[in-house]
């Protein structure tokens, strides 16, 4: 298909559209993901902004102005004068009514902010619910796309709902935060000419999150950039991280708790150690905050090597939430070039090592393509152990390896990310610790499989007499590659 040119990558979701739109019969269309990750942006470009109707949920807003609102835009498309609905259900009316009188193939309809429509006592959803089920659904052409930043209501109050729309959402579309690949042809787009490793640093410091990398100004270097964006006095994102947390849940200060906690974590923590730190009664809302933050790509939940559903941990993986806690929270703002007088400061060179293994982990299909097994079944996973002594008397080292691919080809990657300015040299010291870990974990795990030592670096291996340690070896490039 002909691709829209305003559409940054995206073609997976393009796709979907156009093939939900290509049907007779009618689509209800949910499309979620993280806050800022381009819903609205991916559906107004698509459609060129020409629907039959469409209406946005304004954010902490009672349902009698929201209700005006509604009448003024369905005034706008019908153009017709329409006394205002005194509920949810009048106001579907209303829409039924003027749909009603399009003679078209197709009617194109967008509510964008849905979770936000659905204030308390509002009767939104039941009344959405009416709508649907008992008009919309049968009118073929009808094409009905709904949008939501909120993604834990998407998931469980509208595509997961037990009520009135259980099974009723017939397509959903997950709209994931870019890729580095889609990240470099965006900054491209906004004729942002930087190296790739500034890419890398400018993602390791917001994500891929469109909304975000949008603010970045040509005119201005990276870190000239970031200072603008963080920490100048009236910095545009300096507040962004309490919006967003608002916006998305309901007791956001629980929430943006374990966040924080787990921004002090650089491997992660089990729940039992979470509720443990925070004192949090042992009942269910852990549970359910923690999967939220999991729907929401605040958090990944892994298991360590031979383990499934035992011992899982939680890890923070969003950048921008990272990035956040690092610096910005902490900054006492006073110095607009803080960033930029942090060069060469090792506080900022552990987060850049830091923050480049999430984006290893955010990047494991690439990782998969440059080892040729994209094909191959295999587990991503963790490990770590404790110091011990083994049956033999050998001393092992306590260890951990945030990158295990397990291959049902009896091969087993236990991958290291390492970011530098320069190809990265192994000394001698540290091919004893990665031989060491190798060993280590054949023998608390006792796998027979092969282990191949596979380091991700930015610009490569320095050659020397100790870099054959390595059995394989991907660079930052490999991360840009376009894959599925």
């Amino acid at each position: 298909m002909e691709y829209n040119p305003k559409i940054i990558g995206r073609r997976h979701e393009q796709d979907l559209i156009a093939e939900y739109c290509e049907t007779s019969k009618a689509e209800l269309v949910a499309i979620y993901g993280r806050r800022r990750v381009g819903k609205t942006f991916l559906v107004r470009q698509y459609f060129d902004g020409k629907f039959d109707f469409s209406f946005t949920g304004s954010f902490e807003t009672p349902r009698s102005a929201q209700l005006t609102l509604f009448k003024n835009e369905l005034e706008g498309y019908s153009k017709q004068k329409r006394p205002k609905p005194k509920d949810w259900n009048e106001a579907f009316a209303q829409l039924r009514e003027y749909l009603s009188s399009l003679k078209k193939d197709r009617i194109i309809v967008f509510i964008d902010e849905l979770p936000w429509l659905d204030t308390p006592k509002s009767g939104f959803l039941s009344a959405f619910s009416y709508f649907w089920n008992n008009w919309a659904s049968s009118v073929e052409g009808m094409k009905l796309f709904v949008c939501g930043s909120a993604t834990t209501w998407m998931l469980s109050k509208f595509i997961g709902d037990r009520g009135g729309m259980h099974g009723r959402v017939n397509r959903q579309i997950y709209l994931r935060p870019f890729t580095l690949y889609e990240t470099e042809l965006f900054l491209r787009s906004k004729k942002i000419d930087w190296d790739r490793y500034q890419i890398a640093e400018a993602y390791m410091t917001v994500g891929g999150i469109p909304y975000y990398l949008d603010m970045l100004e040509d005119n201005m270097s990276l870190n000239e950039n970031i200072d603008h964006l963080f920490f100048e006095e009236g910095a545009t994102l300096r507040a962004e991280y309490d919006f967003i947390f608002r916006s998305l849940f309901k007791n956001s200060k629980v929430y943006r708790s374990v966040v924080e906690l787990l921004a002090t974590k650089r491997h992660g923590m089990t729940r039992n150690d979470i509720q443990t730190a925070l004192k949090m009664d042992d009942g269910g809302q852990l549970t359910e905050v923690l999967e939220n933050l999991c729907k929401c790509d605040f958090v990944r939940r892994y298991s360590a090597f031979g383990k499934k559903e035992q011992g899982q941990i939680f890890q923070l993986i969003d950048l921008f939430s990272l990035f956040h806690q690092q610096f910005v929270e902490k900054a006492n703002g006073q110095d607009a070039r803080f960033w930029s007088n942090m060069q060469d400061n090792p506080r900022r060179q552990a987060w850049q090592g830091y923050a480049f293994e999430q984006v290893c982990l955010h990047h494991v299909n690439q990782i998969k393509q440059r080892l040729g097994i994209l094909g191959v079944l295999s587990d991503v996973c963790s490990w770590a152990c404790k110091a011990f002594t083994d049956k033999n008397g050998t001393e092992h080292k306590g260890t951990q390896i945030d990158l295990v691919i397990d291959r049902r080809d009896d091969t087993v990657n236990l991958c290291e990310a390492k970011f530098s300015v320069e190809p990265y040299p192994i000394t001698e010291d540290y091919a004893e610790r990665l031989n060491s870990r190798r060993e280590t974990f054949r023998a608390v795990t006792g796998t027979r499989k092969s282990l191949h030592t596979t380091l991700i670096t930015t610009f490569g291996i320095k050659r020397n007499k100790y870099s054959h340690v390595v059995q394989r070896e991907i660079t930052m490039d490999d991360l840009f590659n376009d894959v599925v």
